[in-house]
């Protein structure tokens, strides 16, 4: 089960995505980290974390993907694999609870 979710903010991609690796805590493992300067203040960055969720019995991958290729910064948040059965895609909320934990960190700085 793939939970999707889309925020802006008023900083930079970089900036955005040191504060999230910085707020995300000991219980998410961050796998892959790159950030693309494209040029002229433009570009865009991938984070992809894992953490297990109790609830779920599953490990949770989230891709964070943050971009200012339109002016303002657009944070995707992919949250996948949170559901531990193959015919019953259920998560017990875990997809957006890791969700959720960047929404927080990144809270100061959003935008509508």
């Amino acid at each position: 089960m793939a939970d999707k979710y889309t925020l802006n903010v008023k900083i930079n991609p970089d900036v955005a995505m040191a504060l999230v690796k910085d707020g995300m805590g000991t219980d998410a493992e961050l796998l892959h980290e790159e950030l693309n300067d494209l040029g002229d203040g433009r570009m865009i960055g991938t984070l992809v974390y894992e953490r297990y969720f109790l609830r779920s019995g599953n490990q949770a991958a989230m891709v964070i993907i943050a971009d200012n290729l339109q002016g303002v910064t657009n944070i995707r948040l992919i949250s996948a694999g949170s559901s531990n059965s193959m015919i019953f895609k259920v998560d017990f909320g875990a997809g957006k609870s890791f969700a959720s934990s960047v929404a927080r960190i990144l809270s100061d700085y959003t935008v509508e």
